[in-house]
């Protein structure tokens, strides 16, 4: 018997757009049956986009992508196609003691009609998944029979249990198992899914073809990655992160070798995530409609590492960077931020604020941390303004490492549609301006991040020779604790156990705790860690009243708070 010619085509889904997915479905069916592929694979929930969430619940939306699965496979077959068996997901029904249920449910395709069907097995609860809730749990196994070829199904969380259809497929003999996925991106995971898929393949003594979508929704980053194991669990095959992609391979009959094809390399950490970043950015700008972005060029690090992953995602002609000092912006970060703005090409606009913020001040005298506020709220205020105007998605530039101690001003820097690095520590960023800025290096190009903007002390540039360090521990004792508490949930007793500083530990917990309520105001932003804020951390306070002592409801002190930080 001939090897099967397979293709994994990881693709870059809209929500929603059942239409423009199954476009998507026909472009790469067609560019794979060119190649010869007599099996073509596509992620999880292909045609309705993922994560789908509620939008499965509605009976119309349900009904809507039946009939777009039964128009695809008549326009595959139309299109000269219809000898191909093409495995893609989609959202099912089925009936339940309590009615109809939604099922997150692989079709296979083939001579205009559906062949075969898949419903997922293993439904999870956990980070951010919600599926138990949403869908019906399937309860059968799928072996499809392609040009002689026995294929078993699974679709995504089924290769991470032993159990269910795994165990029911031992002893099926099959010539390979097709996985398809919509796995969300998070920095060390992909260990994680080589280990259960080679976990698999040795159950079924079988290669595993591993196909996962790819492109930024909402606050998930799906990367891409897909890939093929042979029986022995060696990658023979594999795709880019981050970028669409299809990829051929051939699969010869049960004990046949796997030759090995194309193997994307791995990527440096910090470029991993970097453009996981710049995906979610540019996924979020596309799928929301707009063309262009707007934000606060302040000639500091931040802003600066924003900027330049705005213009790697949408070009920096569609970078709107404004420049809007006060009283107390030095000279450096005004020129700093000109700089930055040339090397990538932005339309660079300057908007000072001293006038509007005197004016505020004759209305309603303000001192301290309300009047520092204040001049954050003003550029929010011509930010926002600017993206009402114009048209452009505004973007807010906090890091992680400020949103969990508060350093972030509600209705001032935290404006905005997206906050493309709030998921990153501070450390972190600087670390990802330092790899963004070698790898133009390499390429020949100018550096798009001025060095002085990594190099010089953090400053919001509130007030005269304010520096990040006046109010909080050095960046990297910081974020160390930060790394234990939100990350890994340890509590106090735990991080003093850890050998992390007493008094770091104590001013940390503290700004932390009382910071949760700006948090939740904070807008979306893509997940890079197995903890992000928002979609998989709320702190309960139940905790917060055990492992740490009440602050109370005074004025802060130079010694407990950051410059912006607003008390509850």
């Amino acid at each position: 018997m001939p090897d099967l010619r397979i293709a994994l085509a990881q693709a870059d889904t809209c929500v929603g757009d059942l239409a423009g997915n199954a476009r998507l479905v026909l472009d790469a069916v067609a560019a794979a049956a060119a190649d010869g592929a007599r099996l073509v694979a596509l992620p999880e929930m292909t045609l309705t986009g993922y994560p789908v969430e509620d939008l499965a619940l509605r009976a119309a939306f349900r009904d809507d992508a039946a009939t777009a699965v039964d128009v695809l496979a008549r326009d595959l077959a139309e299109a000269g196609h219809g000898d191909v068996t093409v495995v893609v997901g989609t959202l099912g029904t089925t009936t339940t003691p309590d009615g109809p249920r939604p099922t997150n449910r692989a079709v296979a395709l083939r001579d205009g009609r559906v062949v075969a069907t898949y419903d997922k097995r293993h439904l999870p609860t956990y980070g951010v998944f919600d599926e138990a809730r949403i869908f019906a749990a399937g309860t059968t196994t799928t072996v499809l029979n392609v040009d002689g070829h026995r294929v078993g199904l699974l679709v995504c969380e089924d290769l991470w249990r032993a159990d269910g259809p795994v165990a029911e497929l031992a002893d099926a003999r099959l010539d390979l198992v097709v996985v398809v996925n919509g796995s969300p991106y998070e920095e060390g995971k992909d260990h994680e899914r080589l280990r259960h898929a080679r976990r698999v393949a040795a159950t079924l003594g079988a290669p595993v073809a591993y196909v996962n979508q790819v492109g930024g929704q909402d606050d998930l980053v799906l990367e891409g990655g897909s890939f093929i194991l042979d029986v022995a669990g060696e990658v023979v095959a594999r795709s880019p992160q981050f970028t669409p992609d299809l990829l051929v391979h051939d699969v010869p009959t049960r004990g046949g070798a796997l030759r090995r094809g194309r193997v994307a390399p791995p990527l440096h950490p910090d470029e991993e995530v970097y453009r996981a970043c710049v995906a979610g950015l540019s996924g979020y700008i596309r799928k929301n409609g707009f063309r262009s972005v707007v934000l606060g060029l302040s000639g500091g690090i931040d802003s600066a590492l924003v900027a330049v992953m705005a213009a790697d995602a949408i070009g920096g002609e569609n970078v709107v960077g404004v420049s809007m000092p006060s009283a107390y912006s030095s000279q450096h970060s005004k020129d700093d931020a000109a700089d930055l703005a040339q090397r990538i090409g932005a339309d660079y606009r300057v908007q000072p604020i001293g006038g509007t913020v005197d004016a505020f001040m004759r209305d309603l005298p303000l001192d301290g941390v309300a009047a520092e506020n204040l001049q954050a709220r003003v550029r929010g205020t011509i930010l926002m303004s600017l993206s009402n105007a114009e048209g452009h998605l505004t973007l807010a530039t906090g890091n992680k490492s400020e949103l969990a101690v508060g350093y972030s001003t509600i209705y001032g820097d935290a404006v905005g549609g997206y906050a493309p690095i709030k998921d990153v520590l501070k450390s972190r960023v600087w670390a990802l301006a330092r790899w963004r800025d070698d790898h133009a290096l390499d390429l020949g190009e100018i550096p798009p991040i001025p060095e002085s903007s990594i190099t010089k002390p953090p400053s919001a540039e509130l007030r005269p020779g304010q520096v990040d360090q006046d109010s909080l521990p050095p960046y990297d004792r910081l974020d160390a604790v930060l790394e234990d508490y939100v990350g890994r949930n340890l509590g106090h007793n735990a991080l003093a156990a850890a050998g992390h500083d007493p008094a770091t530990i104590a001013l940390v917990l503290r700004l932390v705790d009382r910071a949760e309520w700006k948090r939740r105001q904070y807008p979306p932003g893509p997940k890079i860690s197995a903890v992000a804020f928002g979609r998989a951390r709320r702190l309960p306070v139940t905790s917060r009243r055990r492992e740490t002592p009440p602050t109370p409801d005074v004025a802060p002190t130079p010694s407990t708070t950051t410059p912006n930080l607003e008390q509850p």
